[in-house]
């Protein structure tokens, strides 16, 4: 285990790639401080092998690995925690699998998905997507109030999803946003690392300009 959750900010969403290690590490160099595997479409033996990989890399540079939707692959690959969806495993099987001192998030979308996840043995949510995605077909984004409404109710870490860029990074810290996950901007760049240093200026500048930084 490499640490919790808490006071992490940057969070690398990636599919599985041809070079995922060394994009893992670029990214991680740049700033990234959480990596999630997210594949859907990998069978269980290759994701299996997949994220025992990200497992290691991660493990060497002392970043939490988080598994997406398979709290059974994640306790096999050693990974730190698993990340479900509303739709997925319950949260408190979870649980039991990994241990109390493992990661455990889940999805938020809504009001009502903020109201039953503050029942759940979680360490994290996720709020969003604020606009939408093509990492998430056919969900509509949510807009930044839902954003601020999770970040006033939740008692763990917020991290937003859905369009975070250097561009728009400065209105979702307005909006309470501390901790944020990152797709296409990291996945799509043609260098990872320098791409996750401009998103880590930009949070640092951002978060100088209203005077704080991460509640958790």
């Amino acid at each position: 285990m490499t640490g919790g959750i808490t006071g992490r900010q940057l969070y690398l969403c990636t599919p599985d790639r041809p070079d995922l290690a060394a994009f893992v590490e670029s990214c991680i160099a740049g700033g990234v401080d959480v990596v999630q595997l997210r594949d859907k479409t990998l069978e269980a033996k290759p994701l299996l092998e997949r994220a025992r990989l990200v497992a290691r890399v991660c493990a060497d540079l002392g970043v939490p690995f988080i598994l997406n939707d398979r709290p059974d692959l994640a306790l096999e690959a050693g990974a730190d925690g698993v990340h479900l969806g509303r739709d997925d495993a319950p949260r408190a099987l979870a649980r039991r699998l990994l241990g109390a001192g493992a990661i455990v998030g889940t999805s938020t979308h809504s009001e009502t998905d903020l109201l039953e996840a503050m029942g759940e043995p979680v360490d994290y949510l996720s709020a969003g997507p604020v606009v939408s995605t093509p990492t998430k077909p056919g969900r509509a984004g949510t807009g930044t109030g839902y954003l601020s409404l999770a970040v006033a109710r939740s008692p763990w870490p917020v991290f937003v999803t859905g369009g975070v860029t250097p561009e728009t990074l400065p209105d979702l810290v307005a909006a309470g946003a501390r901790h944020f996950v990152v797709v296409r901007y990291l996945t799509e760049a043609d260098d990872a690392e320098r791409a996750a240093r401009h998103l880590r200026e930009a949070l640092t500048s951002s978060l100088e300009r209203v005077g704080g930084g991460p509640q958790f």
